[in-house]
């Protein structure tokens, strides 16, 4: 019998995230460890009238792929590629990993190829997504490798994320449209100012966001969600920053990491670990020396760092910023293969809209 909680984020990633509709063409993308939540989607998606296309990767190939194939093959996007992302009319990415450090062995410099050679890959996704053609989601099944990488128990960590979602309430929809009116309040004020500075331990950074669109993210993109965000002005990032968390990107942890910026471009760079990992991806394209979304945390549920993305930089009480590609709904016009996002904990931090204190300890004071 399928967890009582598997059914409900089916219901909620289905008919809410997603908005399924009869004749969807939708893709889900998994590994065999989500397979009782996959069953429970399908089900949804069934019922809901879409076409259903899963696909399953089994742990280890994409590794072997990396580590085998020559550099002409491993940047050949393939024309298959490119149809798919344009058939699509909604996409689920259901992280379910067995190993979060298989590409932890991989050359830098080879994951970076990897990546400038699928740029227009990404760059057509993220404008079908900016259009509305296409509606994705991405979220987390919790596996003994992802509660192990938050130094959890299994069942403490399936607690965890499922909690996140808010799937212990009886209406966890009811929820999210209430975090949805929240964080319009707050983007209201934000769209009203322009230069945005934040200072923290460590931390004094100034970016400008005139002209450009905050986006409310309050479940439909992400599950669990919660955070507002936007894309600077390209060139108006000056300052430094320093990340309170480990950065992870591509199964690589590089910790302490601390950014210079002049006129929005990176021109220094540190890390206590990681160093040779985080110069290669600077080096991927000439967009990833650029930031492509600043943003806060609000999710005040999630107050633990796990090791992943898809909760910490909802941390309530963070914000977070990301090297490389711009979503094109909020403005932003960055361009590049990467998209790595790095937290930073403003619960001993200020953030000033346009000289006025807005945030403090945590929270917006608006």
């Amino acid at each position: 019998m399928a967890d009582s909680r598997h059914t409900k984020l089916a219901k909620v990633l289905v008919h809410y995230a997603l908005a399924l509709k009869p004749g969807d063409k939708f893709l889900i993308s998994t590994t065999p460890a989500a397979e009782s939540l996959l069953r429970e989607v399908v089900r949804e998606a069934a019922r809901a009238g879409a076409f259903i296309t899963p696909r399953i990767a089994l742990p280890g190939i994409q590794e072997i792929v990396l580590r085998e194939s020559t550099e002409e093959m491993l940047t050949q996007v393939q024309e298959i590629e490119r149809y798919e992302i344009g058939y699509f009319d909604a996409f689920l990415a259901i992280q379910a990993s067995s190993n979060t450090k298989a590409m932890s062995g991989i050359d830098p410099q080879r994951l970076a190829k990897v990546g400038a050679a699928r740029a227009e890959i990404q760059q057509t996704f993220m404008s079908r997504s900016a259009s509305g053609a296409l509606r994705w989601c991405g979220t987390l099944f919790p596996t003994q490798a992802h509660a192990q990488d938050a130094g959890m128990s299994l069942a403490d960590y399936e607690d965890f994320v499922f909690g996140a979602g808010m799937l212990h309430l009886d209406d966890p929809v009811e929820h999210w449209r209430e975090v949805d009116r929240e964080q319009a309040r707050i983007i209201e004020y934000l769209r009203q100012h322009d230069t945005i500075r934040i200072v923290a331990p460590d931390t004094d950074i100034t970016y400008r966001v005139k002209g450009r669109t905050w986006l409310n993210a309050s479940g439909r993109v992400n599950f669990p969600d919660g955070e507002v965000f936007t894309a600077p002005l390209e060139d108006s990032v000056n300052g430094k920053v320093c990340f309170s968390y480990p950065a992870v990107y591509q199964g690589n942890e590089v910790e302490e990491v601390r950014l210079t910026f002049e006129k929005g471009r990176v021109v220094g760079f540190e890390a206590k670990r990681g160093y040779d990992f985080l110069k290669s991806m600077l080096e991927m394209d000439a967009g990833a020396k650029s930031l492509g979304e600043v943003a806060f945390g609000l999710n005040y549920g999630i107050q633990k760092f796990t090791r992943n993305t898809l909760f910490d930089e909802k941390i309530g009480g963070t914000m977070h910023m990301a090297l490389g590609l711009a979503y094109p709904e909020s403005g932003g016009v960055n361009q590049s293969a990467m998209h790595w996002d790095m937290v930073c904990d403003l619960r001993e931090g200020e953030v000033f809209a346009d000289g006025e204190l807005c945030y403090q300890k945590g929270k917006f004071i608006i």
